[in-house]
């Protein structure tokens, strides 16, 4: 297993509930009664619920950064001069704040 200080990928952590669940269902397929088998099915078709609802969530998110990022992209190219002096501007305004908080 990971440490608790990496960054885990959406995708990482998915399969990482895959096999807890995998396991969850080992461990009590051991001393199941059969209405706890019913159970266990009503868990696996919420967490397949889940797994459907987060990665659906995921392509949105990630079409949306896309698409930020190619309208950013196009912006910048489109108009460099005024680019270069908003960026300018912000790390001086930036620079002035965390320089009156060092004092």
């Amino acid at each position: 297993m990971k440490s608790k200080d990496t960054a885990h990928t959406p995708k990482e952590i998915l399969h990482d509930l895959q096999a807890l669940v995998v396991e969850a269902e080992t461990m009590l397929s051991d001393s199941v009664s059969e209405h706890s088998g019913e159970a266990v099915e009503n868990l696996r078709a919420r967490f397949t619920a889940a797994q459907e609802r987060f990665s659906e969530l995921y392509e949105g998110a990630k079409k949306k950064v896309i698409a930020g990022a190619k309208c950013t992209d196009e912006t910048i190219r489109a108009n460099p001069y005024q680019s270069i002096a908003i960026a300018a501007g912000v790390g001086l305004l930036v620079g002035v704040l965390v320089g009156r908080r060092g004092k």
